[in-house]
């Protein structure tokens, strides 16, 4: 990975950048102290939202949507099927491949601690910000998105991307 020092951006984008992951990495922590007390992690978590989200995915799909090795998915996949928050099953178009789905227990528990989380960032965002700054944040979300799905792999790793 390149060095921040070498990145061909003027000083302005990386103080931005720091200042953004400063302000979500600080966000991301209080929500994470509104949740529920079901005593998931936050993998745990994710992995039941990307599911709720994609549907049924095979180990390969969902660890490659993660960014994880498939292997390292094994504990964590077998730990929500015993809670019953997902199950897996064999795939009806390729029976070598097992398919795994959050069930409607993982989708209630899902909903459940997301409502709680967006009910504090509404009172949070309500009683401390204008209407213009509300707005402001509902684009920023949006460009947020756009961020984590960007690949820049080929700008970082020029000679690994065939460049």
């Amino acid at each position: 990975m390149m060095p921040l020092e070498i990145l061909p951006e003027p000083e302005e984008v990386i103080a931005a950048a720091r200042a953004l992951r400063r302000g979500t990495t600080e966000l991301y922590r209080r929500l994470r102290a509104e949740r529920m007390s079901h005593g998931l992690s936050p993998t745990k978590l994710s992995i039941l939202g990307r599911l709720a989200l994609s549907g049924p995915l095979t180990v390969t799909a969902l660890a490659a949507k993660e960014r994880v090795q498939p292997q390292s998915l094994t504990r964590t996949l077998a730990d929500l099927e015993e809670s019953k928050l997902i199950v897996r099953r064999q795939d009806h178009v390729d029976r070598r491949q097992s398919l795994t789905q959050i069930t409607t227990l993982g989708e209630d528990l899902l909903r459940n601690d997301a409502r709680r989380q967006a009910t504090w960032l509404a009172l949070a965002m309500s009683s401390l910000l204008t209407p213009a700054e509300r707005e402001l944040l509902r684009v920023a979300a949006q460009l947020m998105r756009q961020l984590a799905d960007a690949d820049v792999s080929r700008v970082l790793n020029p000679a690994e991307a065939g460049g």
